[in-house]
């Protein structure tokens, strides 16, 4: 082989096993990532799932303020992360108890952010994260995005993680994507009638403030079911679908994977 084809062998060779990105480099966005299935991929520190396809997965927390480094096999890829700017929500007219809850609640809490939180640390081999997500709610209004500092009652809180559509009470709420139901939980203390969705490599959506919930634990669900209806259960001043988006315990912008920035 001559020296200017094997230089464009390599070439080629070297295009091909390249890994790619879907998805943008900047604070709060899910990416989806291509390579070799047989190849490691490491996020920072934490090695992640390659489906048999060469599919992964990962997102940029929040406030991240420094470069992300992903590992692919033997090769170092170093991509700086844009920053964002969010928005101030003050919300008034809530309950005492939801924006400062009593003592008595604390360990109800405390149970129902542990079960959130195992749901959202489970790492399947599900492959639906790479695939399309849809909008939950027909014809409603975004009253709520992701990353605004909340005030509630004046008092300043935690930002908010997710996207809010609001429209009536019991209005159906279809499945974004296929998945399995991970958590099916009528009334929690803050969320209300929440469901969690498993997509798979560590991918999770959640569904807050629902009125009826009509599927339970351990459902395979496909996209576009009706899944429930939506409500004002939990936090909440009046009927919206809030739906959050994660990474394992990294909570990303839903409306990365809805395409309606």
């Amino acid at each position: 082989m001559s020296k200017f084809l094997f230089i464009i062998f390599f070439f080629f060779f070297t295009q091909l096993n390249a890994v790619e990105f879907k998805g943008k480099f900047i604070q709060g966005h899910f990416i989806i990532g291509k390579t070799n299935p047989n190849t490691k991929i490491i996020i920072d520190k934490k090695i992640v799932k390659v489906s048999k396809g060469g599919y992964f997965a990962f997102g940029i927390e929040k406030d991240r303020k420094f470069d992300i480094v992903i590992t692919e096999g033997t090769k170092r890829i170093v991509k700086k992360i844009q920053k964002r700017k969010y928005n101030i929500q003050k919300i008034d007219g809530l309950p005492k108890k939801k924006v400062t809850p009593p003592e008595e609640f604390y360990a109800r809490i405390k149970r129902e952010n542990k079960l959130i939180g195992e749901a959202r640390e489970i790492d399947s081999d599900l492959p639906f994260f790479k695939e399309k997500f849809i909008i939950p709610v027909d014809d409603a209004i975004i009253t709520g995005v992701y990353g605004s500092q909340r005030i509630l009652n004046g008092i300043p809180k935690w930002p908010h993680y997710g996207l809010d559509f609001a429209q009536k009470k019991g209005t159906p709420v279809k499945a974004m994507n296929n998945g399995i139901v991970t958590l099916a939980e009528e009334d929690l203390f803050y969320t209300g009638a929440t469901l969690i969705f498993d997509h798979g490599h560590g991918i999770s959506t959640l569904y807050m403030h629902m009125d009826k919930i009509f599927v339970n634990k351990g459902d395979h669900i496909k996209r576009g079911d009706i899944i429930g209806t939506v409500g004002t259960s939990g936090r909440s001043t009046g009927p919206h679908l809030d739906i959050r988006l994660n990474w394992f315990g990294t909570r990303l912008d839903p409306a990365t994977i809805l395409n309606i920035q």
